[in-house]
């Protein structure tokens, strides 16, 4: 009797890589003309925020479209940012931004449904705490799902990890 082969859907912050996406983002803010004597920043707000402040809204929301084109380059998905609307604080325009971290319950319930519903039979998918465990004796089957819950467009970052 062959053990079950499993694999955990998880939504996590690669937290180096959006650290490294920062930096660059504010290297460059530094650097461009379009950003002199604008006042434009960005920097970490806490563990899990982010601030970015500019002179004017246009500014402020250009600083997080460089932030946003880092983070691709990097293989970070933008469903991690929470951005806000910039408002004013005094003589500045803000954007904060919350990164996104684990599954809901409620969103974990969604995609075991989904996986019960239209994946392989066979397939057994179980919450775990913000993540999800999905075990099945073939791994083709693991393909499958892996495939479809890729297929999915949720709004939060799904990656697969622990597979054996």
């Amino acid at each position: 009797m062959m053990a079950d082969s499993s694999f955990d859907i998880v939504s996590k912050i690669d937290r180096q890589e959006v650290d490294n996406a920062l930096g660059q983002t504010a290297r460059e803010v530094a650097t461009r003309f379009d950003f002199k004597g604008t006042g434009a920043t960005i920097e970490w707000k806490g563990e899990h925020a982010i601030e970015i402040t500019a002179s004017a809204d246009d500014r402020a929301s250009a600083v997080l479209d460089v932030f946003q084109q880092k983070l691709i380059k990097r293989g970070q998905s933008l469903k991690i940012l929470d951005a806000s609307e910039p408002r004013q604080s005094g003589q500045q325009s803000k954007i904060g931004i919350t990164l996104k971290e684990g599954i809901s319950s409620e969103d974990a319930k969604k995609i075991s449904k989904l996986i019960r519903d239209e994946g392989p039979k066979g397939v057994k998918a179980q919450v775990q705490g913000d993540e999800l465990r999905v075990s099945s004796k073939k791994r083709d089957d693991l393909q499958a799902v892996i495939s479809l819950v890729k297929a999915q467009d949720y709004d939060f970052a799904v990656q697969f990890t622990n597979y054996r």
